[in-house]
């Protein structure tokens, strides 16, 4: 890519740092009255991790995206800053600078991947292995001794004093599965069925692999309590069926099952159920007054509701009220300061990264990576919405967190890892064609 180009993104990268710098400042003023003493040191931390991910990716992946790494820093740093505001709110579990450290690791994992992954391609050789290694990391936490249950879901792994959530690894090792499984197999279940009114069923011996994954996806909402997880896995093998067959009945289907089984598993399982009430009537006041009920989901709305239009101002808000403001909830405390024009910036920018990955599976010239970049791309918009639609009631609180703003290690470590594949499969649909080196001689002998 030309300098010119490289340069611009330098820019845009600079002025992320900038905006959180300047939001880091407003923080301050609007608690203290003065810039935080801390700002110069969390300034040049975060813009010495960004200008270390430049450097990587200009040396081993000059032709990617140059959009991709700004805007990944920007909604990264906007979550430091409201972590370093809810600590200063007195939340002892929130701290900007732990999330600052996983940052850095995030940004390690990121250039490792870039690094060591010349040819994104060479996954596709190891389908099955993903696959399976992905199916073992969502079963760990059911392990005796290691596996923890945390605020009523088994998604954690513990080793001594420290804990990772495996499933958000787990969504990358079966992403590459899907890409290619669906690679190998699209031709046979692109192949249609009987027709039932105006959609083109698939055959019955297909149904196979949809069955499996809806199995597994609902074991984890069962067994693991992890509606998130679960939601996630299945809705992006149907999204990436659909990309590889182009047939709406698969999406139909795909809708129908998980509908019918999370209803099936709520009559069954009194927690699954629990957590369908806690949706569809959280005004009520026996839930809000429940141990594990409403109160987290309404405090969460009564945020956003006092933020308005504009919100109050960074500062003067009351995050601290929302329990887990810095981590499942930090998108509402983001709200109540920021205001709904925040919280569609701040929307923008998400939809800005999966726009930049989709456009990379566009530009794809392979299958395999046209599927993999669509799905990581999938993932990525699914989780924000799945975010976004629990705390707003759209749909059931599914515990996910949201991508690089919130606190915690696993997930900010797993969506860098995410980010290093796009931007790998970006560079090698930007970068032109090899020329052929034609021999001067033998071409003018040819035109004589």
């Amino acid at each position: 890519m030309t300098a010119k180009r490289r340069g611009a993104q330098l820019g845009m990268l600079a002025f992320a740092v900038l905006i959180v710098m300047g939001a880091y400042a407003g923080v301050g003023l609007g608690i203290n009255g003065k810039v935080p003493s801390g700002m110069l040191g969390y300034g040049l931390g975060l813009g010495g991790l960004m200008l270390a991910a430049y450097l990587v990716l200009a040396k081993w992946a000059p032709w990617a995206d140059p959009l991709l790494l700004p805007l990944v820093t920007l909604v990264n740093g906007i979550g430091l800053v409201m972590i370093y505001r809810i600590e200063l709110a007195g939340e002892h579990l929130a701290s900007a600078a732990n999330q600052l450290m996983w940052t850095a690791l995030g940004v390690v994992m990121f250039s490792a991947t870039l690094i060591a992954l010349r040819d994104h391609r060479v996954l596709q050789r190891f389908t099955y292995t993903a696959g399976f290694a992905g199916i073992a990391l969502l079963v760990l936490p059911m392990l005796p001794f290691i596996g923890r249950e945390i605020n009523g879901a088994r998604i954690w792994v513990g080793i001594g004093p420290f804990s990772i959530q495996p499933a958000e690894f787990a969504k990358l090792a079966l992403v590459v599965f899907f890409a290619g499984y669906l690679v190998a197999k699209r031709d046979v279940l692109a192949l249609a069925g009987r027709r039932l009114l105006f959609i083109d069923l698939p055959r019955a011996r297909d149904l196979g692999p949809v069955l499996i994954t809806w199995g597994i996806s609902l074991g984890v909402l069962v067994m693991q309590k992890d509606l998130g997880s679960s939601l996630l896995l299945f809705g992006a093998f149907v999204a990436m069926l659909y990309v590889a067959t182009q047939r709406t009945s698969w999406v139909l289907i795909g809708i129908l099952l998980f509908v019918g089984g999370a209803f099936l598993a709520g009559q069954i399982f009194s927690h699954v159920e629990a957590r369908f009430n806690v949706w569809l009537h959280a005004e009520d006041p026996a839930l809000y007054d429940a141990g594990g009920g409403s109160f987290q989901l309404m405090q969460g709305m009564f945020a956003m509701g006092s933020g308005g239009i504009l919100g109050t101002g960074l500062g003067q808000g009351y995050p601290y009220k929302v329990p887990l403001s810095f981590s499942d909830f930090i998108f509402t405390a983001t709200g109540e300061e920021l205001g709904l024009t925040g919280l569609m910036a701040i929307l923008m920018v998400y939809a800005l990264i999966v726009e930049r990955g989709l456009r990379t599976a566009l530009a794809a010239r392979d299958p395999f990576t046209k599927l993999l970049a669509a799905g990581l791309s999938f993932i990525l918009a699914w989780q924000v919405f799945i975010i976004v639609g629990g705390v707003t009631r759209l749909i059931p609180l599914t515990g996910l967190v949201t991508p690089f703003m919130s606190a915690g290690g696993s997930a900010l470590l797993a969506n860098w890892m995410l980010i290093a594949l796009l931007v790998r499969m970006s560079d090698a649909a930007r970068r032109p064609p090899p020329q052929a080196i034609q021999d001067e001689g033998l071409t003018q002998v040819m035109q004589r």
